[in-house]
């Protein structure tokens, strides 16, 4: 499969300048630059007052994508502090994902194509979450509301080129995911994702307390003494801690007990103790084809024949787990989780 990737201009003139006031209750903006978060050129994602950046432990995989992400909190405003669970926003706060390909994943100084943003906005009624597609031009993005599919090429890190036929997810699937007792809420912005130094020499969490951008937190509190997760890229930590680092971050935003896989059983997040719960000889309720004839959710020492694996490594939608956010298969992190299975 061979589709001409399309080569995005990083050249514009445009100027942006933050709105004194955000208010995402009111009809969403036709263009992402019309929201007023980065200054300068919008390609650049350089963030205008009031935005900043954050990144976590262990990101969701989204085809290769690399992402950008960034918070905009209104004026005098601040997240409050949460031990567990995603942190609580004011109104007028906004979660910005920026998700792009290196040209050269081996050579990102060559440029990248931003393909998507997605916006999560806070107004008095809750949260609600936009998709922006960026033009060729990398010069704005509209919004896309029905979602929407375009072809997206990039050479990987063994200098192999790569197709894919990139899908924007539309604003139902988008709740399908980020539910907690059926109420819409963040995924990432948690503890156990933020409490790091990926950003610079602070630790996130005292960077956000420092620029009073969060409230609420414990005098006592220790970077990484409250549990949080491996970053599973590096393997820096043990396996077991890296493999539950990546199923929290892939799965466990719907395997829990409170979100839209609950019903299963099969609880995925890092905390969870009960090796039933995270499927360890644990029949599947209702897997139909997804099982491919496997018994167990996980059985210890054979990956060949656990569930977990067989919906990790497939692309059909009938069968792939997570259902929606990816066409491909995550060749690392099937091998993580392999191991780990193999090593139970």
């Amino acid at each position: 499969m061979t589709v001409p990737i399309k080569i995005f201009s990083l050249f514009v003139t445009s100027i942006f300048v933050l709105t004194a006031s955000i208010l995402p209750e009111k009809a969403p903006k036709a263009l992402l630059s019309e929201y007023g978060y980065f200054s300068g050129a919008l390609n650049q994602l350089q963030p205008a007052e009031g935005v900043f950046a954050y990144e976590v432990n262990a990101p969701l995989f989204s085809d290769y994508a690399e992402k950008s992400r960034f918070i905009f909190l209104p004026s005098g405003a601040a997240m409050q502090y949460r031990e567990s669970g995603a942190f609580q926003f004011p109104e007028g706060a906004a979660i910005i994902k920026n998700f792009y390909y290196p040209l050269e994943a081996a050579h990102p100084e060559k440029g990248r194509q931003i393909v998507e943003t997605r916006l999560l906005l806070k107004d008095v009624k809750g949260w609600k979450a936009l998709t922006y597609v960026w033009n060729k031009e990398q010069t704005d993005a509209t919004l896309e509301v029905a979602g929407a599919s375009f072809p997206v090429s990039w050479i990987n890190t063994n200098s192999k080129k790569v197709d894919l036929e990139y899908v924007v997810p539309n604003v139902n699937q988008c709740k399908g995911c980020h539910s907690y007792d059926g109420q819409f809420t963040p995924i990432g912005v948690t503890l156990k994702q933020l409490d790091n130094t990926s950003t610079g020499s602070d630790n996130q969490i005292q960077f956000f307390q420092q620029q009073g951008k969060i409230d609420g937190i414990p005098a006592a509190f220790e970077p990484g003494k409250v549990f949080r997760l491996a970053d599973y890229r590096k393997r820096e930590q043990s396996l077991d801690a890296s493999a539950r680092a990546y199923l929290d971050a892939n799965c466990a935003h719907c395997h829990n007990a409170h979100g839209p896989a609950s019903t299963s059983g099969m609880f995925l997040n890092a905390e969870e103790t009960d090796l039933e719960h995270l499927g360890v000889g644990k029949p599947p309720v209702a897997a139909g084809r997804g099982s491919g004839n496997r018994k167990y959710g996980i059985v210890p020492g054979k990956p060949s024949e656990s569930i977990l694996l067989y919906r990790m490594e497939h692309t059909d939608p009938g069968i792939r787990m997570p259902e929606l956010g990816r066409q491909m298969v995550h060749e690392e992190g099937v091998a993580l989780i392999r191991e780990w299975i193999k090593a139970l």
